[in-house]
């Protein structure tokens, strides 16, 4: 059965009807990537949100940091499988599978990154993605000690928090939308 032709369970803007520097962000990801994201799609309804929500992901994804845009991307899927987030678990899910070259690995962090083989560095960050997005109150000083023993830095540990708070905010708005992922993404790197 495939999933439900709606791109927003609120709807979406007629994309011509876009300010104009939106319209060259969708022409971009049309160039780049063949599509337009349907989370760019969900958020249009909000334009100023929209570029907000951009120049987020953009500077915790894309920005210079001691996490690699690999980790991430593992990050993401972590926290989407914790929520339960079906966008973000295909759409995250696919770019795993591109960065790391191996198309088990987004299944395995999508339905239990604890069967992957992970290095200690990425299974102690994935173990506090998923601590900090299941029971944040019980985050404490042996929870950052852990990281630090798994060689992250302050900075790394920082990064590696935003990441996960930034994907919790996603999951959520994603969720609250009934945001479905491109279909696209189904079929990357397979």
């Amino acid at each position: 059965m495939p999933q439900p032709d709606h791109v927003s369970a609120l709807g979406v803007p007629d994309p011509a009807g876009l300010d104009d520097d939106l319209k060259v962000i969708w022409t971009k990801c049309v160039e780049k990537l063949g599509f337009v994201p349907n989370v760019f799609n969900t958020y249009s309804l909000r334009p100023q949100r929209l570029r907000n929500f951009i120049a987020m992901y953009n500077e915790i994804m894309l920005s210079k940091s001691g996490l690699s845009k690999l980790e991430r991307e593992m990050v993401a899927v972590v926290v989407s499988s914790a929520n339960r987030c079906y966008y973000c678990l295909v759409a995250h899910g696919a770019a795993v599978r591109a960065l790391s070259g191996d198309p088990e690995l987004g299944e395995m962090m999508a339905l239990n990154y604890r069967v992957a083989k992970l290095d200690r560095r990425q299974r102690a960050m994935l173990d506090f993605a998923w601590k900090l997005t299941t029971t944040p109150h019980l985050v404490d000083d042996t929870d950052r000690d852990a990281l630090r023993a798994a060689s992250l830095t302050n900075e790394d540990a920082f990064d590696l928090a935003e990441t996960v708070a930034f994907f919790n905010l996603s999951n959520r708005m994603a969720s609250a939308t009934d945001m479905m992922p491109n279909r696209e993404y189904h079929r990357q790197e397979r």
